[in-house]
Formats: C-alpha cells, structure tokens, sequence
C-alpha cells in the first residue's frame, strides 16, 4: 500500500544517517619549501696586471747557492728555496737601465761586493725589476728565495725600481707600477708589511726577520722616504703595516 508522503520523509533521513559516509581523499601534505642554493666558496680574484717574464738564469748550481744561504742565515735544516712572501721590499738599483740591473744579477756568484761577499757566495737578485716607464719584468719566480734584503729574504719579494741617482730619478711612473704590483702580490699572497730597503731594520726583532749571524747588518738609504710615502699612499686602503715594527 502506498505509505503516507510524512512516513517517506521520515525514512530518509532515517537512511541518510545511518548509511556509511563515502570515503574521504586524503588531504595533499603541505608543501616542503625547496632547499636554498648553497653559494659557491667566495675566492677574491687575483688583481690583473700587465707583467713582462724576463728571467734570469737560474740554473742548478744558482739553486745550490740559494739553499745553501738560506741555511747558512735562516734556517740549517732547509731543504728548499721556496718562500711564503709575507713582505714587500722596495729597492732602487743606482743604475739607470734595465739591462744593467739584469746584467747585474744573472751571475750566479756575487761580484764587487765586499760588504756582502763574507755573508755567501750567491748573488744579489730581486723577484722584480720596476724600469722607469713603469713596466714590471717579473726576473725570477715570486716563491723562490732572492739574495736582496737582509733577514728578510725568507719571506719577502723583493722590487728592484730602475734609477736613484741625480741622472735617473725615480719616477711617478714607477710610484704607480709598484703600487699596481703591491695589489696583485697582496691579492696572492698573505702580504702584510710594505718597506723600503732603508726602513729594514725596523723590523729587526719581529717575527718577520731571521738572520742567524748576529753581526750581520748593513745600512741602506734606497729607495728613500719620499718615494716610499708617495706608493704608501696610493695603497693606504690595503692597511699594510710598514716603516716601523708591526705590532
């Protein structure tokens, strides 16, 4: 018999609460942000400059030479000539070309040095040689040990500037080409102290000199206060200590 339209109302809803719910779809885990890129290890860049190769002879018999002055004055153990350059120093050569500074330092043996000749037998040399246009000749390797500064030839690189006399002054040229190479050699190496080679001594007793024969010591006037505080200038942001004993 047909039920009355209440008692089909009622029956549904009767069914629709008692029916099992469809099943739910899971909700979507959040969302994991992507990682962040993890930089690249920062390394500053090596200062570009301009740098003419000349180099000296530097046979077996001048590597010989040069170990046996590094045991002789710094250190009688060592086996070898490479350096970790921590200081600048500045020279001038008193002639007034390159070719007689190179001519000067290819020998191996030193020549018309008296002062030096009872300190070893190798010869005066510099990893640098400024000419007095500004152009930069790079003489020997800047990690090899040059005979150019006392108690500082262990850890130095050496720059020779063309000139120093009244003929051949050193120039603004010069100024600007040894500030350019502090720069690059800055940027190589862990260089902290600029000097010239009459401010030398003041670093006597740091942990930057080693000479091991206490009696040897010269007195140097190259390349002058006036040249030093005109390159000092010029690379005063740098912070390099220097012309008197870092503290």
């Amino acid at each position: 018999m047909l039920r009355p339209q209440w008692m089909l109302m009622i029956a549904s809803a009767i069914n629709a609460c008692t029916a099992t719910p469809p099943a739910l779809a899971p909700e979507p885990p959040p969302a994991v942000p992507a990682p962040e890129a993890v930089p690249a290890a920062v390394v500053a860049p090596v200062v570009s400059l301009p740098i003419v190769d000349t180099p000296l002879p530097f046979d077996d018999a001048r590597k010989a030479l040069t170990l046996a002055y590094l045991r002789a004055h710094v250190d009688p153990d060592a086996t070898t000539i490479d350096i970790v350059p921590h200081v600048v120093v500045l020279h001038w050569t008193g002639g007034g070309t390159f070719d007689s500074a190179f001519a000067t330092f290819a020998p191996n043996t030193l020549e018309g040095r008296p002062e030096l000749a009872g300190a070893g037998d190798l010869n005066v040399s510099s990893q640098f040689i400024v000419d007095r246009d500004g152009t930069i000749h790079r003489v020997m390797p800047e990690t090899w040990m040059a005979r150019h500064c006392i108690g500082l030839n262990w850890n130095s690189i050496g720059v020779e500037n063309v000139g120093g006399t009244d003929e051949a002054p050193l120039t603004d040229a010069q100024v600007a080409a040894d500030a350019a190479l502090i720069r690059y050699l800055a940027s190589k190496y862990p260089i902290e102290v600029v000097v010239g080679h009459h401010e030398y001594r003041t670093l006597d007793g740091t942990k930057y000199f080693r000479e091991l024969d206490a009696n040897y010591r010269t007195e140097k006037v190259d390349p002058g206060p006036v040249f030093m505080g005109r390159v000092r200038e010029a690379i005063a942001d740098l912070r390099l200590a220097g012309g008197s004993p870092p503290m």
